[in-house]
């Protein structure tokens, strides 16, 4: 009974009124301060300024959602991952997310619960996942001709 992983989308419908929300906040500030009447300012900078940041803002807010939705079907602490990814600074929780972010979840074929890629057995209902060494009962490549952990031939 595996499940059906239907193919929504990552970053979850919240994390784009956001980032609309950030977009039209932005755009709004931007152009009230750009275009005030005693506001002496070049007419490139009153025209790319209120759109390019409100714009990179979006992006931004949209790339935290990733975070967000990412991490969530990966099986990870996904509010720890959001926080770091809104507190550090300069992209840095963003990048670290990429760099230490888990595989995705591969599924038990008789209960279809989550299970890592690493695991040779459900943890949920016990039926084998991967191959498994029969000594050591360690996840096994195929192919091998003998177990990379205890050394029994296969």
């Amino acid at each position: 009974m595996t499940p059906v992983v239907s193919a929504k989308r990552v970053i979850p419908p919240g994390g784009w009124v956001a980032a609309g929300i950030v977009f039209l906040l932005g755009f709004l500030f931007f152009n009230l301060v750009f275009f005030h009447p005693r506001n002496h300012v070049h007419l490139l900078a009153r025209l790319i300024v209120p759109t390019v940041v409100p714009l990179l803002l979006a992006g931004y807010t949209l790339l935290i959602g990733y975070v967000y939705g990412d991490a969530r079907r990966r099986g990870m602490r996904y509010v720890m991952w959001t926080l770091l990814a809104i507190f550090l600074f300069n992209g840095i929780g963003v990048i670290l997310y990429f760099i230490l972010r888990e595989p995705l979840l591969a599924y038990c074929s008789k209960c279809g619960a989550g299970v890592q890629p690493s695991h040779a057995f459900c943890p949920r209902c016990g039926a084998g996942v991967q191959p498994a060494c029969p000594a050591c009962h360690r996840t096994i490549q195929p192919g091998w001709t003998h177990c990379a952990w205890c050394g029994i031939q296969l």
